[in-house]
């Protein structure tokens, strides 16, 4: 007879791993998605933290335009999709999870999902590559503040914005019980 311990560890699925010796993140990014962490400075006044500055040489767009959004605890905002331009979001003040689907046919992560988290307590830039369906969620207790630094101006005669309800099902992804569109 075995044990109970024998019993659920066998049905058990062990972690896999998530960083590396440098504690660096294993997960897979989409093509064309890259970060750029960026330093807070701290004193007995307060901080300081820079937000963007071109000669990071991190995106090959200049910067041209920017603006903040927010959105309230538990709430999400997506699937947007745009086709002209990308996104570059940096976390002011709370924590957002950004889900992200690659539709591209000649993407190397076509039909691949990404999830990844970016919070104000680690300061970094992440850009959302265009043509890629992508859903921004608060999963933080207050409300979640971001700035923008899109690569084209926004154009509100035409709006480079394409939308899929929160629970399509041509994505394949469940947000659960979850205000937002």
């Amino acid at each position: 007879m075995t044990s109970i311990l024998e019993r659920t560890l066998a049905a058990a699925k062990q972690d896999e791993r998530t960083v590396d010796e440098n504690r660096r993140s294993l997960v897979p990014l989409l093509d064309g998605m890259m970060f750029h962490d960026s330093i807070r400075h701290n004193d007995d006044r307060g901080s300081v933290t820079e937000l963007y500055d071109p000669r990071w040489n991190w995106h090959p767009d200049p910067l041209v335009f920017s603006y903040m959004f927010t959105i309230r605890p538990g709430a999400v905002k997506g699937w947007g999709l745009h086709k002209e331009h990308e996104d570059r979001y940096f976390v002011i003040s709370g924590e957002m999870e950004v889900v992200l689907y690659d539709p591209r046919p000649e993407s190397g992560t076509y039909g691949k999902l990404c999830k990844v988290y970016l919070s104000a307590a680690q300061p970094r830039l992440m850009n959302v590559p265009k043509f890629v369906w992508h859903a921004d969620r608060n999963i933080g207790t207050t409300e979640l503040v971001v700035v923008n630094f899109p690569t084209i101006q926004y154009d509100h005669a035409k709006p480079d914005k394409y939308r899929l309800p929160l629970n399509t099902d041509l994505i394949p992804y469940d947000f659960g019980n979850v205000t937002g569109w």
